[in-house]
């Protein structure tokens, strides 16, 4: 009770903060509570993130009012929300992270002087699997890639002179791994997915449901299975003409530490397959991955790190709306 404890202070403290006033209240209080806290310890260990749980009971109707409201209700409807903790997984599904991944792909297109075949390992809906249908609104407040609809333009604040691009890379090939898919198109994966969406956030909650949209008229391949079994193979059936990146967005810190060092080593490996450009991009916490440095200094420790092929070359905002360039 004690570790679940100490993990939804830090999501108060930490994560929360600054982003959801109402997740906030949430978790701190329920970091100092008993009676809620032996309810999340009921659950096996990989179900108590305050994310999947949170995310439970608001899909089962708890309002975004003060802790004690939510505490009744958690207490009240706890044998319905039990079973979708236990059903579902945290697969949020944030398009808004494609204006941090944007500048590498750009520059991987350059460099290469080929398409892109994108592979994301714990895709969930796909939808960060179509940066090139995206608009970007960066810092100098001009659209880059007008997607005909303001509800499909990202924004990003900018820092440390990233290398922006001023078009996207062609994509020819996109395809996923996730040990549960989402379908885009499917009312009840929908909800779920809007139900991960953080209380205040209405701006992703619009930009999901725009999202989902237009990718249900052209799903991408998404195969059920884990990363780890599934990733070679996914590798080798990418286009042979085209340059592969692998990529990930707050994935992998849902992994035990054994399987995110064989992922790890899995695509460090794949690196150096002559005549066959493959990159990796991983956007994740900081600690994340074992052996991965975390560039030097002090910094808020609910950003991200972006690593290109190991190598950190940002710090992102989680829901891809800052991109601080290293």
């Amino acid at each position: 009770m004690a570790s679940t404890a100490r993990r939804y202070e830090r999501f108060a403290g930490v994560e929360a903060h600054g982003s959801s006033d109402v997740y906030e209240q949430w978790s701190r209080g329920i970091s100092t509570d008993a009676a809620v806290l032996e309810l999340i310890d009921g659950l096996p260990e990989n179900k108590r993130q305050p994310n999947l749980v949170l995310a439970a009971a608001r899909s089962c109707g708890a309002d975004a009012g003060p802790y004690s409201q939510f505490r009744s209700f958690l207490q009240e409807h706890w044998e319905d929300i039990r079973p979708v903790i236990l059903h579902r997984s945290t697969q949020t599904n944030e398009p808004r992270r494609c204006a941090v991944l944007l500048p590498l792909l750009a520059e991987i297109a350059r460099t290469e002087e080929r398409p892109l075949a994108l592979i994301e390992v714990g895709a969930s809906a796909g939808l960060c699997l179509y940066p090139d249908r995206y608009g970007y609104r960066y810092d100098d407040g001009g659209l880059l890639n007008d997607p005909g609809r303001p509800d499909l333009v990202l924004e990003c604040a900018t820092t440390g002179n990233p290398p922006l691009p001023r078009s996207c890379p062609e994509i020819i090939h996109r395809a996923g791994v996730d040990l549960s898919p989402l379908n885009p198109a499917d009312p009840e994966d929908l909800a779920w997915l809007d139900a991960l969406i953080w209380p205040g956030m209405e701006d992703r909650r619009a930009l999901l449901q725009a999202a989902a949209g237009a990718a249900a008229m052209s799903p991408a391949r998404i195969i059920k299975g884990d990363l780890n079994a599934e990733i070679a193979e996914l590798i080798e059936a990418a286009p042979a003409e085209a340059a592969v990146v692998v990529f990930h967005t707050a994935v992998l810190a849902y992994l035990p530490a054994a399987d995110r060092e064989i992922f790890r080593d899995t695509m460090l490996s794949n690196l150096d397959i002559p005549g066959r450009p493959v990159h990796w991009i991983s956007n994740e916490g900081g600690s994340v991955i074992p052996g991965l440095a975390a560039p030097a200094g002090d910094a808020d420790p609910g950003l991200f790190v972006l690593h290109h092929n190991g190598t950190a070359v940002a710090r992102t905002g989680p829901h891809g709306q800052s991109l601080h360039w290293l």
